[in-house]
């Protein structure tokens, strides 16, 4: 069993590029534990000067589309032209066992075997929309270990995207062509979190077809107001398969960068998904202490009931437990 780490040897560690203490500092940082989590916080203390300037990317997409191949294939692109890359991939975690996959290592073959690539899956868990309650930690830490791109892989599912959404500088949306409805396949408000579109798998006989989608794309796009005064989202095509279009788009990446960098509302950005993060830690714990008082326990059950047969308005419910849980705390 290997020893305990001190916070110095966890920060030493990932300084050092150590890949077993990165992991290791991975873990902690997921871990639940009280005494982990006190310890974890003070790793993450020592490490934030050393965070922030990788390009933080999120990438999601609907199912079938090709994300991991596309990753995998990028990724290899980017480490190819200097880039070190860590990929943080967020399995999702069944609802009746609670076990998840991970095998975001054999989908990513090339990558995984990469020196300058990092792959981290984590099983989704019971956090909103699939992603782990650490994954904003984990980019930090990353960072810190010398890593300058993170990708982060959303589950795809719920509210997934706009959680990922909200912890990277740049999110990709990839969409399919010519598998129906396409504009079906996506959702208004993912659309509207999209710093790019891109159609994937736009090679060979599907080439006609991804042009028609990208068409599609670019006339809804363009009713939505954009996020930014200085950035329009476009739509491109690639092919993660046959690696086409993907150097074109991480181009695209770096000018949105430049361009949101040299007005300041790139830092902007991150400082209000900081605070956003901190309410976000807070209505997590205040939940957490509500749930774990034994003397509410059975009154918010009787509460539910309850609001669940109409007997009792759910405002009047909240009232009633948050009066109790105040006399408690008091």
């Amino acid at each position: 069993m290997a020893r305990p780490l001190t916070v110095d040897d966890h920060v030493r560690g990932v300084l050092d590029g150590d890949r077993s203490i990165l992991a290791r500092t991975i873990t902690l940082l997921e871990s639940t534990n009280p005494q982990h989590r006190r310890l974890a916080q003070e790793v993450l203390g020592e490490l934030l000067d050393h965070s922030g300037g990788a390009h933080r990317v999120g990438v999601t997409g609907v199912p079938g589309v090709g994300k991991s191949t596309f990753i995998d294939q990028l990724g290899v692109n980017l480490t190819s032209a200097g880039h070190r890359v860590a990929v943080l991939a967020v399995d999702p975690t069944s609802s009746r066992t609670g076990g998840s996959i991970l095998g975001d290592k054999t989908r990513m073959a090339r990558l995984a075997v990469d020196p300058d690539a990092f792959i981290r899956p984590s099983p989704a868990g019971s956090t909103l929309g699939g992603v782990t309650r650490a994954t904003r930690e984990t980019v930090l830490v990353c960072e810190a270990a010398g890593f300058d791109v993170v990708l982060v892989e959303t589950v795809g599912v719920g509210q997934s995207e706009t959680v990922v959404a909200d912890m990277v500088d740049f999110f990709l949306v990839l969409m399919l062509a010519g598998a129906g409805d396409d504009l079906q396949g996506i959702k208004k408000g993912v659309l509207e979190l999209a710093d790019m579109v891109a159609i994937n798998k736009a090679d060979g006989d599907n080439r006609a077809r991804a042009e028609l989608a990208a068409a599609d794309y670019r006339a809804a796009l363009h009713l939505l107001r954009p996020a930014s005064p200085t950035w329009s989202p476009p739509v491109v095509l690639c092919s993660g398969l046959a690696d086409e279009g993907l150097d074109e788009l991480w181009e695209q990446v770096e000018v949105h960068r430049s361009k949101l960098g040299a007005t300041g509302e790139l830092d902007d950005k991150r400082a209000a998904q900081q605070v956003r993060w901190m309410w976000s830690m807070l209505d997590d714990r205040l939940r957490d202490d509500l749930r774990s008082r034994p003397e509410l326990v059975e009154r918010l059950a009787a509460a539910e009931a309850a609001v669940r047969a109409g007997d009792t308005p759910a405002t009047m419910a909240v009232e009633d437990i948050w009066e109790l849980y105040v006399q408690r705390r008091s």
